[in-house]
């Protein structure tokens, strides 16, 4: 990776992702998650004041060093204890059935192989445990997804390799995991970036 990529991408990704808006996404996502929850996709730790009081461990996995750095302050003072476990969704160094839960926000738009984190996700996963997500993707209006189309090339070159047209459920279900809980919506913010989904899965 380059010098955008990885001094300062990390810090315009912080930036995008903690507006007052997000609190709200966050907190929905995060409820009901306890025990050891692996989070792909920690980045600069945004997710972690909103985890219940049940979580005991968060297992971090992120490739980004200046995203470990910038989550520094808010792992210091997080009522959970965090542990860095590895770099990349598609290979993570746990052992099966080792995770009580599992924990990505816009990541699956991201990873240059969402099926192979899918599966990592899944087999990491206890029986019965459940993968909650946020994501943006693919919108349901024609019109929305002609400028998704459009703007996509670019916005992989300045978002790091960031997907517009992804559908997360299709994702999901291509995988063999059953969402059980889903909620789709416009978030505020221009359309092309902001066809939310969030959602829990478990394993099929």
């Amino acid at each position: 990776m380059g010098f955008y990529e990885q001094r300062l991408l990390p810090r315009l990704v912080d930036r995008a992702l903690r507006t007052p808006g997000m609190d709200g996404w966050r907190k929905e996502t995060t409820a009901g998650l306890a025990g050891r929850v692996v989070e792909i996709g920690f980045g600069s730790g945004l997710n972690l004041e909103h985890y219940p009081a049940e979580v005991e461990t968060v297992l971090a996995v992120e490739p980004s060093a200046l995203g470990r750095r910038l989550a520094e302050r808010r792992v210091a003072r997080a009522g959970v204890a965090v542990e860095y476990v590895g770099l990349a969704g598609e290979s993570i160094p746990l052992e099966d059935s080792s995770c009580d839960a599992a924990l990505a926000t816009f990541t699956l738009c991201t990873v240059e192989d969402p099926a192979g984190v899918l599966k990592e996700i899944r087999r990491v996963l206890k029986p019965g445990g459940r993968f909650h997500f946020l994501e943006h993707g693919l919108a349901p209006d024609p019109s929305v997804v002609t400028w998704q189309r459009r703007l996509e090339p670019l916005q992989r070159r300045l978002a790091g390799g960031c997907r517009l047209t992804r559908d997360p459920l299709s994702l999901l279900e291509a995988a063999g995991m059953v969402v059980e809980e889903s909620e789709q919506r416009y978030a505020a913010g221009p359309k092309a970036w902001t066809w939310f989904t969030r959602g829990v899965a478990r394993a099929g």
